[in-house]
């Protein structure tokens, strides 16, 4: 724990994030994330008292990839880490406050946010706080031009999918090792705050690309490949995804029991599995449409030679191949699409 102020300020943080999902009309929408902005940023201040954030634009990138969307790798104390995570939260909260994200990627993100302010700062979670919308909603001061908002919040919106990444490879690798050390219960509540991220992944992809597709295309776009940056840019790169991948591989290996095998010894645990198991899928769904919306039939920039002819060949597949290892896993399991991929390997 971080100390009573940073316990409450966090708890106030998480309570008015989990009341957002009440607010339907866009008036009322804005002001509560307003509301939770402010909250958000008195967490920092308090988490900010005990020691200030590491400058990292001061330390060495370690890849292209960290360096064009501002990551950086270091140890941190439970304090820099907890402050490090709270502010990517802020800057999400102040861009969601314009940013035309719908309502259910949006209950889906600031879930994913709660969760992450209750995981980094280790404050217990609380109902959700009572919001009374005002009268009339203040105008956002005018400043930066809407090219610089859109090309921060290709940047920001990265950085929740990176946070929620690294947030969720931590809950799925204590839930493994507590069903390893035989502590059902407590694997249960980690997978299910794991869940909770990953259904935030394609929320926080979608927070990112809602900028002009004309725009993106324009003045994003050629950032991420040379002569713009040595290598071109790849989910690939980014080393949260790959702890994420790496814990789901070793879930697996330490629960690799049918659906129906394990929901007829531990229901909870074959319900909680397979809800994760399918928002992972879905987060790989969600990434295909995404990508067709912002370049359409195009190759990906960081697309082999030899791959699919397009982008969004390339993330179909990896959507299939992710439903066929998951098939015998899940309650509803793409069947077809595991026949089919056993029958591609035995001919």
């Amino acid at each position: 724990m971080l100390g009573p102020r940073v316990e409450g300020e966090a708890q106030r943080t998480a309570r008015v994030l989990a009341g957002l999902a009440t607010h339907a009309r866009p008036v009322e929408r804005t002001a509560a994330l307003r509301q939770v902005a402010a909250a958000a940023g008195e967490l920092v201040a308090a988490l900010s008292a005990l020691a200030p954030a590491v400058a990292g634009e001061a330390l060495p990138a370690e890849s292209i990839s960290q360096s064009f969307f501002r990551v950086r790798e270091v140890e941190l104390s439970d304090q820099q880490a907890a402050l490090h995570g709270v502010l990517v939260v802020h800057r999400a909260l102040e861009d969601l406050c314009e940013a035309p994200l719908s309502g259910a990627d949006l209950a889906l993100e600031t879930a994913g946010m709660r969760q992450s302010v209750l995981d980094l700062t280790g404050a217990a979670p609380g109902a959700a706080a009572d919001f009374a919308p005002p009268s009339a909603v203040p105008e956002p001061v005018a400043g930066a031009s809407l090219e610089s908002v859109w090309s921060a919040r290709w940047l920001i919106g990265h950085q929740v999918h990176v946070l929620f990444n690294v947030c969720a490879a931590v809950a799925v690798a204590d839930a493994t090792r507590q069903l390893r050390s035989g502590d059902e219960d407590a694997a249960l509540l980690r997978l299910t705050d794991a869940t909770v991220y990953v259904r935030g992944f394609p929320a926080a992809m979608t927070h990112a690309s809602t900028v002009p597709v004309d725009y993106y295309m324009a003045a994003i776009r050629h950032t991420m490949a040379p002569p713009s940056v040595d290598v071109p840019l790849s989910g690939r790169q980014h080393r949260g995804y790959k702890l994420f991948r790496a814990a789901m591989k070793d879930l697996l290996s330490a629960l690799p029991d049918s659906y129906e095998h394990l929901a007829a010894r531990a229901p909870e645990l074959a319900e909680a599995r397979a809800a994760l198991l399918e928002a992972d899928i879905v987060d790989a769904e969600r990434h295909v449409t995404l990508a067709y919306s912002m370049v359409h039939l195009r190759r990906s920039i960081a697309q082999k030679p030899e791959g699919p002819d397009n982008a969004v060949a390339e993330l179909r597949l990896m959507r299939h191949r992710r439903a066929a290892q998951y098939a015998s896993l899940i309650r509803f399991g793409d069947h077809y699409i595991a026949d089919a991929v056993a029958d591609l390997r035995h001919s």
